[in-house]
């Protein structure tokens, strides 16, 4: 293996830092429950975004109870995690992730056909970070 190639793995491997799901510091930055409003619109409208620092990017999807298993075993597979909810039918599916309004609507779009295979909606999606991070 050549210099470039460890280089190239070890970038690879780094990505962003990463940003702990359970702190409570976090607060939303952006968020959106309209399916007509682009993520890039929405990200341009926010204010305490900060774009190369991760943020927590939260799916809410509303799925029947007996489908949500099988919404949670997909979406585990791509990286996301639920967070518990008090609702049967509701369900939270969040990762850290750098978001940029590319990734952001795909993203979307993919939370949106997950839940429409099962029976179900995707009400929208919100990005949280720590505060005072903003460059």
């Amino acid at each position: 293996m050549n210099a470039k190639s460890r280089w190239l793995r070890r970038f690879r491997r780094a990505g962003p830092a990463q940003l702990d799901t359970g702190r409570g510091d976090l607060v939303v930055v952006a968020s959106s429950f309209d399916d007509a409003e682009a993520c890039s619109a929405v990200l341009g409208r926010a204010e305490n975004w900060t774009a190369d620092q991760p943020a927590v990017l939260r799916h809410h999807l509303r799925v029947p109870a007996e489908q949500r298993n099988a919404v949670q075993i997909i979406a585990e597979r791509e990286g996301y995690e639920t967070l518990s909810q008090a609702d049967a039918e509701m369900l939270i599916l969040q990762r850290v992730r750098v978001i940029d309004a590319m990734h952001c609507a795909q993203d979307h779009a993919r939370m949106v056909a997950l839940a429409h295979r099962h029976d179900g909606v995707a009400l929208g999606w919100d990005a949280l970070q720590p505060p005072g991070e903003k460059k």
